[in-house]
């Protein structure tokens, strides 16, 4: 069983004065580590029905602050906060279904508490929705659903959220075909550095897709994704400095990037065969045996400085 995530204690205003004065004290009790006097207060509140007291005792109850872990307790403390809106209840309690905290996993109830909240706006769950309906991993797949949830959290500034709506646009993506569309979301994820967002958003400059064919602007994002370590980006930079697309012909550097995608080991095609290990292998066999040192020397180096100060 994974651990829970470590759950904020909340004190949110909307509370009657004197209740949200005492959450206020409660808060600040858990803060400095004093977890007798924050459950005497939340338990009070609780008791009486306040929503962001519930949801308090279920993150006590789910991390053990205080009391001894127990998801059992915590579901039914975040259920009562739920049911009266509480929207952080609603995620955690759906996250609690889905993997089996406290009560048997049941995707439907997951699914509903997703909903509700993602509904209510919440980012987080509505990021899980996008997932979930793209891959068809706990309900049928739908990439209109799909795309519905993902924009919905793209609307709200999210990058990996504008990075999946982006996708969905693209060849294989589930929606019909948008270059102009793709384009959008994939620049508002790059300019937030997701290197998810700046890979694609190169490969769109590469491919001239809702843009003008750009290889010295394809390089330029594709390396920036590279260097955060995205081994498609990895792959593709190799790809073409093995070409000398938008840069010069380099076969060291080909053979570098190459090999710092090959060494994640996780670009196989159908069938089974590790691109980023064969291209290597073929630009390896146009360099002298000096350059291939070279090469694999600079990938040492790159991972040694974590793609930090290298060129």
């Amino acid at each position: 069983m994974t651990e829970p995530p470590r759950t904020t204690i909340t004190s949110i205003g909307g509370a009657p004065l004197p209740q949200q004065m005492l959450l206020d004290d409660g808060t600040l009790a858990v803060k400095r580590g004093d977890y007798t006097v924050a459950l005497k207060i939340f338990r009070a509140l609780a008791d009486e029905g306040n929503p962001h007291a519930q949801h308090n005792l279920g993150v006590m109850h789910l991390n053990g602050y205080g009391v001894p872990k127990d998801y059992a307790k915590a579901l039914n403390w975040f259920m009562q906060s739920a049911v009266q809106g509480q929207i952080s209840s609603k995620v955690i309690l759906a996250m609690m279904f889905e993997r089996g905290w406290g009560t048997p996993q049941d995707y439907a109830k997951a699914g509903f508490w997703y909903q509700f909240a993602a509904e209510d706006g919440n980012l987080e769950a509505q990021l899980v929705l996008g997932s979930w309906y793209s891959e068809g991993s706990a309900v049928p797949q739908d990439f209109t659903e799909a795309a519905k949830w993902y924009r919905l959290a793209a609307e709200q500034g999210d990058a990996e959220a504008q990075f999946h709506l982006g996708l969905r646009y693209t060849p294989g993506g589930g929606m019909p075909l948008n270059h102009a569309e793709a384009l959008k979301w994939f620049r508002l994820s790059a300019a937030q550095e997701n290197a998810d967002g700046q890979f694609m958003l190169g490969r769109m400059y590469a491919q001239g897709h809702g843009v003008l064919q750009d290889y010295a602007e394809a390089v330029k994002w594709i390396r920036l994704a590279a260097i955060q370590g995205n081994d498609y980006a990895q792959y593709h930079l190799g790809t073409m400095y093995l070409l000398g697309q938008g840069i010069p012909q380099d076969y060291v550097r080909a053979h570098m990037w190459s090999n710092l995608a090959a060494a994640l080991g996780t670009l196989a095609d159908a069938s089974g065969i590790d691109m980023a290990a064969t291209q290597r292998d073929l630009v390896a066999e146009k360099m002298t045996s000096a350059q291939v040192s070279e090469a694999q020397r600079m990938a040492r180096e790159w991972l040694e400085r974590n793609f930090k100060n290298c060129d």
